[in-house]
């Protein structure tokens, strides 16, 4: 079956990094990973036969998990609001963890930028190179895109959130061919920050809540040819700087440091 997306998030619930097998690299999706065990399909992403995942297979079940826990909207069977967030979830499997853009299905690989607050565009490409978080964060006071590979931010946020770091559609407010979604990250942080300098930071285990703004144009298949994100990447990264691991080391105050900044894309550095 053919995948296809409307409107992506930041990481529309992300597979946990220490949970990839690098020799587990081809076949389908888990059935725990399609949400089935709860009585819901939320995920149905079929990759194509040559398809090699990135880190190895993703697993969704934790994630999931936390998805069906603290999710707040439930969306009735074919809404538009649960047709999207079907496919936005199948987006993640497939921007995240296929390295091959010739493999992806849900964007237009030609046509594909993804622009954040207006700033640069990105391509699939280059998406596919530097990772989502990295083209999505950019440049803020305590993670530096630039600096990060692919799987340096993969096992960042995987440490920080290791219960899953799930994702929901809130409400889509205008249909294709120009798709406007509002949408919600959320997760326990339960576990440990890494900051650009190396300091650590401990979460409480208190719900992490980011919330954010989609406007995807579609083809007549929904396959995404442009996305513009709006929303404040301080927002991600800001709260998880609050307790650090060692107390003796000192956090970089407002006035330390490099508090160089940007909107994320192509043109983060």
């Amino acid at each position: 079956a053919r995948c296809i997306s409307v409107a992506v998030p930041l990481q529309a619930g992300m597979a946990l990094a220490h949970e990839l097998n690098p020799k587990d690299n081809t076949g389908n999706l888990s059935i725990e990973s399609s949400g089935q065990p709860y009585g819901e399909l939320i995920r149905d992403y079929t990759p194509l036969p040559d398809t090699i995942w990135r880190f190895g297979k993703p697993n969704y079940a934790r994630v999931n998990k936390t998805y069906f826990q603290h999710r707040t909207m439930m969306h009735h069977e074919g809404s538009l609001e649960a047709v999207v967030s079907k496919i936005v979830k199948n987006w993640e499997v497939e921007s995240h963890h296929i390295h091959d853009i010739k493999q992806w299905q849900t964007m237009d690989i030609e046509k594909f930028k993804a622009a954040i607050n207006g700033g640069c565009p990105c391509s699939a490409q280059t998406m596919a190179d530097i990772g989502p978080y990295n083209m999505l964060l950019g440049e803020t006071k305590d993670y530096s895109g630039s600096s990060q590979t692919f799987a340096d931010s993969n096992k960042t946020f995987s440490s920080t959130f290791p219960e899953g770091f799930a994702w929901e559609v809130l409400e889509v407010l205008a249909p294709p061919p120009n798709v406007l979604c509002k949408w919600r990250h959320f997760g326990p942080y339960s576990g440990t920050f890494t900051d650009k300098t190396g300091k650590q930071y401990k979460g409480n285990g208190e719900m992490f809540n980011l919330i954010g703004m989609c406007l995807a144009k579609v083809n007549e298949k929904l396959v995404i040819e442009s996305l513009d994100i709006y929303y404040n990447p301080e927002d991600m990264i800001r709260p998880l700087v609050k307790d650090l691991v060692d107390n003796s080391s000192r956090a970089i105050g407002d006035n330390e440091g490099d508090e160089k900044t940007t909107t994320g894309g192509a043109c983060a550095s």
